[in-house]
């Protein structure tokens, strides 16, 4: 688990030993850019790999910085799924909709030459609810994709 937070981490940590998972995970305080270029620079590679960053823009003008920020950690996690590995990615950014969210996995894993299918989309629970005529209510966008193998 990668966060820039302590108190997160120590959460985390607490959560894993409550539900008897604590000795299977791997906690780093990191930048989560800085941990992925890193990783790869290694040759790191993963099974799963699970994206929730916080939200990367607070306005609508700011949109384009945040695709591009969503763009690299995508990018490089793709790389660093072998075929059948899973990416579990999220945006809780309510500028960001569902088709540009998608539309950025899409370039991110055409750029990573990784061929991706979609194996669950997710959104927020029915306590937060989505008001069709009002987009910015469905804030919580995931999807969850498998690496296929390419020909």
């Amino acid at each position: 688990g990668v966060d820039s937070s302590s108190p997160a981490l120590a959460n985390a940590a607490e959560n894993a030993e409550a539900i008897g998972v604590a000795d299977k995970i791997e906690w780093v305080e990191a930048n989560v850019f800085d941990f992925l270029k890193e990783a790869e620079s290694k040759d790191e590679r993963y099974d799963l790999i699970v994206l929730d960053p916080p939200s990367f823009t607070r306005s609508k003008r700011a949109v384009r910085d945040a695709m591009r920020g969503y763009k690299e950690i995508h990018l490089r996690a793709l790389k660093m799924l072998e075929p059948g590995g899973r990416l579990a990615t999220y945006t809780c950014s309510h500028h960001v909709g569902r088709p540009e969210f998608l539309e950025m996995l899409c370039g991110a894993s055409v750029d990573a030459k990784r061929s991706i299918r979609q194996v669950e989309v997710h959104t927020q629970r029915a306590d937060h609810p989505i008001v069709i005529t009002v987009p910015e209510t469905e804030y919580l966008k995931g999807i969850v994709v498998e690496v296929i193998p390419s020909w």
